[in-house]
């Protein structure tokens, strides 16, 4: 979830011999506790090493508080910006309202919503300018973590009346409306496994600890499994010791998020490329990063618990599990172009004047900020839009 305007690892970074893992470079508890685990478990794949440090409801990053982001955090999200990022997709929401015919019900569901700072912009934006559309909505968030939860409940405790906070998406699949579920900087969140190319097969890495250190070890990758047939996609053209990161769970992600929708839309804002450049042969390190303190570092090993840990996102990969699914995109498009299409009317009517309201605006849509980073992507559940429309291209 971090913010992607960081400098690119280094060629030789992610070789399992370049992680030391000094012990006193975590909280000596938490790293014992770490490798407790995986030794216990005898090694894990790389994915199941981030649900143990990100995830982990009493000791991974994300449960121990809410202050990664911003200034005083390790990354900055277009949210530190300033409320114009929310105000902008408040504005994109309600004309899907309009567009619906205006339903008696309606939900906005979101997924990754930390402290609950976004939610906050977008419903103090849609009930001052759109009182009709806040009449008839349910502002939903999924958040598994309990701490999370309760500063979400703290911040939002004036809009409780519009606000639903559930642990899962599937607790809403009874009911499912009209409206979007979305998502800032959560793909990226999203667990990956890490791949080796080596002697014209491909590994995969597996985190392991002896001693009280952890350790990278390459393994043989399980037949007919869903990443053996996601790495036969990518063929064995590749020079070796080729690094990068693979995503299996795109389709099971999404298909929670559609149960809740009828005739809607999901959209995701985040940073990664499509196919051919993710997986570029001069790409040999993957895009695996570490944060913090606003710092950009490469070992994944170091500090686990203390760091955030995150990758890149595969567009062409997303769409397609997408389009498993029934769902049809229609929208990608850099962040820049995206919000500046939604900032059209502000403008127009002179919103958008103050000095304050300007600079966030640049620093969102710029691209020497986070306008040409970062990508907004949309998916219509149930609509009317071909599969194959103008944007599908770029992410063929």
């Amino acid at each position: 979830m971090a913010d992607a305007d960081q400098k690119p690892p280094s060629s030789d970074c992610l070789r399992a011999e370049n992680y030391p893992n000094p012990t006193d470079s975590a909280t000596p508890s938490l790293h014992e506790w770490v490798s407790g685990e995986i030794a216990a478990r005898g090694g894990v794949p790389f994915p199941e090493y981030l649900d143990i440090v990100l995830y982990d409801k009493q000791r991974g990053y994300y449960a121990k508080s809410q202050d990664q982001v911003g200034r005083e955090g390790d990354f900055y999200t277009s949210v530190s910006v300033g409320p114009m990022f929310g105000r902008l997709l408040a504005r994109r929401f309600v004309k899907g309202w309009d567009d619906a015919g205006n339903p008696h019900t309606w939900r906005i569901l979101e997924i990754g919503a930390h402290d609950g700072k976004l939610a906050a912009d977008i419903l103090s934006e849609i009930r001052a300018f759109r009182p009709d559309a806040w009449q008839a909505l349910e502002y939903a968030i999924a958040e598994p973590l309990p701490r999370l939860r309760d500063s979400q409940e703290k911040r939002l405790a004036g809009l409780a009346t519009k606000l639903r906070i559930v642990t899962d998406s599937t607790e809403l699949a009874d009911n499912p409306l009209p409206g979007f579920a979305f998502g800032n900087e959560i793909l990226d969140a999203l667990p990956f496994h890490l791949v080796e190319f080596s002697e014209a097969s491909w590994r995969e890495l597996h985190v392991c600890a002896a001693a009280g250190k952890l350790f990278m070890e390459p393994r043989s990758i399980v037949p007919a499994s869903p990443l053996a047939a996601r790495l036969d996609t990518l063929g064995r053209d590749f020079p070796e010791g080729y690094r990068t990161e693979i995503r299996t769970n795109f389709e099971g992600f999404l298909d929670g998020l559609s149960a809740c929708l009828v005739d809607g839309t999901m959209l995701f804002t985040d940073y990664g490329y499509a196919a051919p450049e993710y997986y570029d042969r001069s790409r040999t390190t993957g895009t695996l990063r570490t944060f913090s303190s606003h710092k950009a570092a490469e070992d994944p090993l170091e500090s686990p618990g203390e760091k955030d840990i995150t990758a890149h996102v595969d567009f062409t990969d997303l769409t397609n599990a997408a389009e498993s699914l029934g769902l049809r995109p229609t929208v990608f498009s850099h962040q820049g172009s995206y919000l500046t299409h939604l900032a059209t009317p502000l403008i127009l009517e002179g919103e958008i004047g103050d000095v304050k309201s300007i600079a966030q605006f640049q620093s969102l849509t710029h691209p020497a900020h986070l306008g040409a980073g970062f990508h907004a992507i949309e998916f219509s559940v149930q609509g009317d839009t071909p599969p194959h429309v103008a944007h599908r291209i770029a992410l063929d």
